[in-house]
């Protein structure tokens, strides 16, 4: 995983996506697939801010663990 310093700076303001948004008043997590194949998340209420930068098989490991129920501990 990297650090990216500015998202829009670095990364640019085109083709990120909210893949699922809530009814928390807009404070969602933005994601861009990135030409190499890896992938930015950012906060959108910060687009300016910083983004993490993970590899597709980080990203794959995370959502399947998510749907697998590894997560579920920090909804209790």
């Amino acid at each position: 995983m990297n650090h990216v310093i500015n998202a829009a700076a670095d990364l640019g303001t085109e083709q990120w996506q909210k893949p699922w948004s809530g009814s928390n008043g807009g404070n969602c997590v933005e994601v861009k697939q990135l030409a190499d194949g890896r992938v930015a998340l950012r906060q959108s209420t910060e687009p300016d801010g910083p983004a993490l930068i993970y590899t597709a098989a980080e990203i794959s490991a995370f959502v399947e663990g998510a749907k697998a129920g590894a997560a579920d501990f920090l909804l209790a």
